[in-house]
């Protein structure tokens, strides 16, 4: 494999794990339920601050390497003139923006219509979430689920543009069908 595709995918699973770590900070102060009982107990702690940082981890590594390596395909994989890691920070770091705006919309929305009673959950989370909590539940529920729609969608838009990047532009000319 060559060093500069390591190198990508060493730089997206580090900036999913940033992002996640990030963004669960947010979400654990949020809504606490949502790590403590929405999830696995694989963190023996109810700290805000631990969780953010276990789940931020553990539920991104994978993100980014499942971008990273066909991103560092597109980049480097064929004939043509090779995108560097460098290239590629500032268009990472607009996926990433834009799923954190994706993240607080969906959170806001998902916060407000649940308090209008629009959505809500179901069993056995709405018996062992307290009832005044649901709300919040939601919110991080919809906040997660932007993020890792934004993030795989806007990844695929990011590797074709890559791979695009790299080709050689068609001139005007036409070919003719004989």
């Amino acid at each position: 494999m060559h060093v500069d595709a390591l190198k990508i995918i060493g730089l997206c699973v580090a900036a999913a794990i940033v992002y996640g770590v990030v963004h669960d900070q947010v979400t654990a102060r949020v809504c606490i339920e949502y790590f403590t009982i929405g999830h696995p107990p694989v963190f023996a702690t109810e700290s805000p601050t631990l969780l953010g940082i276990g789940w931020g981890i553990l539920a991104t590594w994978w993100v980014g390497l499942l971008l990273g390596a066909p991103l560092a395909f597109a980049a480097v994989r064929g004939p043509w003139p090779r995108r560097s890691v460098g290239s590629l920070m500032k268009p990472i770091g607009v996926l990433l923006a834009c799923m954190g705006v994706a993240a607080l919309v969906a959170g806001v929305i998902g916060f407000v219509v649940a308090g209008e009673g629009w959505v809500f959950l179901l069993e056995p989370l709405a018996s062992r979430v307290p009832s005044e909590r649901h709300a919040a539940f939601i919110a991080d529920l919809w906040a997660h689920s932007a993020s890792y729609l934004v993030g795989f969608v806007g990844g695929v838009v990011l590797i074709n543009r890559v791979w695009r990047s790299r080709r050689p532009r068609r001139t005007g000319a036409t070919l003719s069908m004989r």
